[in-house]
């Protein structure tokens, strides 16, 4: 998907909840978000509501039950935010990104040995290309 994702904090913590409990009712959403955020059923409500629209969620009804489903995955969703991040921020540059926050914080060896097996697949599929 290339369509831009902008989601705010809390509509990540709705679509947090949806994920890990996809098929959930609108009820069963409330009470979690409840718990965990502090938040009215008006508020987690309105934030479904506004996720339907940006086409991160869907819902089924049922007679009085509205039943809510991510339309998107955590991953598609991530790498959106991310691009938007990337164009915004950095120019459409990952490398000054990556090179930004390894300047901020120490990468364990196990996330070095990750990059380096990422930049030898991309390396390895551009001489294919």
């Amino acid at each position: 998907m290339d369509k831009k994702l902008d989601l705010t904090d809390a509509e990540w913590s709705v679509m947090e909840q949806l994920w890990a409990a996809p098929g959930s009712t609108g009820r069963a959403l409330t009470a979690a978000l409840e718990q965990k955020t502090g938040w009215s059923r008006s508020t987690t409500l309105t934030l479904l509501r506004r996720l339907a629209e940006k086409g991160a969620v869907r819902y089924e009804d049922s007679g009085s039950v509205r039943t809510f489903f991510p339309a998107i995955t955590r991953e598609c969703a991530a790498v959106r935010q991310t691009r938007d991040l990337l164009g915004r921020v950095y120019h459409g540059s990952l490398s000054m990104l990556v090179s930004a926050m390894t300047r901020e914080e120490t990468l364990p060896q196990e996330e070095i040995d990750e990059l380096y097996a990422l930049l030898n697949e991309m390396e390895a599929k551009n001489r294919r290309d």
